[in-house]
């Protein structure tokens, strides 16, 4: 067995599949392009469970679950953590591996009813690893007090659960305009942010379409980050709200 000496994990906040402005289905071309960019792990957020309302409203919106649906269409192993849910329908986290994918715990971190939030826990093990990295896949709140809260539940249960030398990566849609959660959260955790560690700074990932907020984060841990880079300019400014995020990563 050849042994993973890398991997490509990708961040991305899809919509719910839907354009910017949520005037048309996106699914088929956010497929292709994650396609084309062949990342080995995929952490979504505002992934659809079921809509029914979309269903028949949209022929080209698929009937199954979003994650299923990339899944089949990218040869991925997936796990889905649902967040919200209504009357119509559900949407949530979800998890993509080309590896063996081991999902463990959806974490609720909802702190009020008008925003469910989750962060969905999988296990993925590359070849030749002697540990499986733990993956985080998070969607946190549009407001700062509500933000701190996450941070500290986040922080409270990655203490309670997650070996301190077990490889570990934190990603997702932060909602982090202020940019705080490097200092709130990560820093108490001992995680690294694959932007700041390469760039020096965050870098802006939305709106898609002229991006001036640093929403979207990588953090790791007990990993090496090789490289990060958002991925801008034609498709991906057309396919959701968000710019997806990537980074390159290996063991210490």
């Amino acid at each position: 067995m050849t042994t993973t000496t890398s991997f490509v994990l990708t961040s991305y906040n899809i919509h719910k599949g839907m354009s910017p402005m949520n005037r048309q289905v996106k699914l088929q071309g956010i497929a292709k392009a994650l396609d084309i960019i062949g990342s080995d792990v995929l952490c979504l957020q505002e992934v659809q469970g079921r809509n029914l309302k979309r269903n028949m409203q949209y022929n080209e919106y698929p009937d199954q679950s979003q994650h299923e649906w990339f899944g089949e269409y990218l040869k991925l192993k997936n796990s889905y953590g649902k967040n919200s849910e209504y009357e119509h329908g559900h949407h949530g986290n979800a998890v993509l591996s080309r590896f063996p994918l081991d999902p463990k715990h959806n974490v609720n971190i909802t702190v009020n009813k008008l925003e469910q939030r989750g962060v969905l826990h999988c296990e993925v093990q590359p070849a030749g690893w002697e540990k499986p990295v733990v993956i985080l896949c998070a969607h946190l709140n549009l407001f700062e007090r509500d933000r701190i809260k996450q941070y500290e539940a986040i922080a409270h249960y990655v203490r309670d659960e997650i070996d301190e030398e077990q490889p570990l990566i934190l990603a997702g849609d932060f909602n982090d305009w202020k940019k705080m959660s490097c200092d709130k959260l990560a820093a108490s955790l001992g995680m690294t942010e694959a932007f700041k560690h390469c760039h020096g700074k965050l870098s802006p990932t939305f709106p898609a379409k002229l991006p001036v907020l640093s929403l979207d984060r990588i953090y790791v841990r007990n990993l090496k980050v090789k490289g990060a880079w958002i991925h801008s300019g034609k498709p991906w400014s057309t396919l959701s709200d968000h710019l997806p995020i990537s980074a390159e990563l290996a063991l210490l």
